[in-house]
């Protein structure tokens, strides 16, 4: 289930986010985890399964389109649907007041799910 992230989970967060290609640099990762934090546009959630966090979705705010920006599964659960159900929940959470839509590093991802559904 997708949780909401809290600055006590910072570590697991990074290291999740850690695995998206753009934001591998310490110092990027860094920033995006300190945007997260600060800017309330910016939503961060985990994916808890039973007591293991195995995912990190983050999305940005604008208007009426909610825009996943990172999704992130620990490599050693992929292929299990994990980032499917994480897009599925988001979509729940955010439908009907929000378009959930994403950006160039997420498209593929995200109609690779929605194909699937």
């Amino acid at each position: 289930m997708l949780i909401r992230y809290k600055k006590s989970m910072e570590k697991i967060a990074m290291g999740l986010l850690s695995f998206m290609p753009d934001v591998k640099e310490v110092k990027k990762l860094q920033q995006t985890i300190q945007e997260y934090n600060n800017n309330p546009n910016w939503h961060l959630f985990l994916w808890k399964d039973e007591d293991d966090i195995l995912g990190a979705l983050g999305v940005v705010i604008d208007e009426d389109k909610a825009i996943v920006q990172h999704i992130s599964v620990d490599p050693s659960h992929r292929g299990n649907g994990i980032g499917k159900q994480m897009v599925c929940e988001l979509r729940n959470m955010y439908s009907p007041m929000h378009q959930v839509t994403a950006t160039d590093e997420t498209k593929n991802f995200l109609e690779k799910c929605e194909t699937e559904a």
